[in-house]
């Protein structure tokens, strides 16, 4: 179950990691459309919306990697979750197999008796 766990470990890091990507290509392409779209009509200070922009693009990363760390969190109790049902499913099925066999094992002998 240990080879099953870490490599669910590495295709949820992977997914994960596409999906930042993903999200810091979605909002870079945005943040210098937006940039492109400032720089080309307007003499405001340069170096006020380049700051500006930094700070936005760094304020975008943390929301992301935050919500990146929180999805990872949630992946990981939903795995706990899931391997307290499996032990728990393993009992319950290991405690119907004793009573069939101790169901069995009676009806054996109440039929030698009978005989």
């Amino acid at each position: 179950m240990d080879r099953d766990s870490h490599s669910e470990d590495t295709l949820s890091t992977m997914v994960l990691e596409n999906i930042k990507n993903k999200l810091i290509d979605a909002f870079r392409v945005t943040g210098e459309s937006r940039a492109d779209l400032q720089d080309s009509g307007s003499t405001v200070r340069p170096v006020s919306v380049g700051r500006s922009y930094q700070a936005n693009e760094e304020l975008r990363r943390a929301q992301i990697d935050g919500a990146i760390t929180w999805l990872r969190s949630e992946l990981l109790e939903m795995r706990s979750q899931d391997l307290q049902l499996a032990q728990t499913l393993l009992g319950l099925n290991t405690e119907i197999q004793r009573l069939r066999r101790e169901s069995f094992g009676c009806v054996e002998v109440e039929g030698g008796n009978h005989q």
